[in-house]
């Protein structure tokens, strides 16, 4: 059986990759979101194991020293990591992964797993992205002009991805980051050939 593809998708918080990832997710067949684990409170409306694992910064410290992680790192203060076994599994059984994740994060499962594919969410500027970020309420102005900056740096790292999506329009963005994912499903790799011809011997 062919292995999986991890699909990485990330960008500056307020981007929307988010929403992006849950409309994909809830669209396609065969494909899993990974859900990752934080340290930080929830937002109004999230749900634990939904939209996140709320864990306490001791549980999430017992698990980087398990090396239960594919990656994990330090946002605005608060820990957010991506647990291995699920996605591990996943793989195996042929199943494709999607992973939600800061650039941090992506940029350091790069270094263990190069075959995945690596999309960058891009917001239309940065004043939108300001937009955005001042929708949730939660933001004090030092707090916004630190995510800003933050968000220049990461987008200074889009040269380590495969492909990137403008979120100007979400519905365009969707089916941008759905025909990527449809076209790296159809693409053969090295791995599959052997399966491929073995499959179509049985029929002989």
């Amino acid at each position: 059986m062919a292995k999986g593809k991890l699909f990485v998708i990330s960008g500056p918080s307020g981007a929307g990759k988010g929403t992006i990832c849950k409309e994909i997710f809830d669209q396609e067949r065969n494909i899993e979101l990974s859900v990752s684990m934080t340290t930080r409170q929830p937002r109004q409306g999230e749900i634990d194991k939904v939209h996140y694992h709320f864990v306490t910064k001791n549980d999430f410290d017992q698990l980087i020293e398990e090396d239960g992680f594919m990656e994990y790192a330090n946002v605005y203060g608060n820990y957010y990591g991506t647990p291995r076994a699920q996605v591990m599994e996943w793989l195996e059984q042929g199943i494709d992964v999607i992973l939600e994740i800061d650039v941090q994060g992506a940029l350091q499962v790069q270094k263990n797993y190069d075959d995945g594919v690596y999309i960058f969410i891009l917001p239309p500027s940065l004043e939108e992205l300001k937009k955005r970020i001042r929708g949730r309420g939660s933001e004090t102005e030092e707090t916004m002009a630190r995510r800003l900056g933050e968000a220049l740096h990461e987008i200074h790292n889009i040269d380590k991805y495969d492909y990137r999506v403008i979120n100007e329009d979400l519905d365009t963005a969707i089916d941008r980051v759905r025909a990527i994912i449809t076209a790296e499903q159809c693409k053969i790799n090295g791995e599959e050939v052997d399966w491929i011809v073995n499959k179509y011997k049985e029929d002989l």
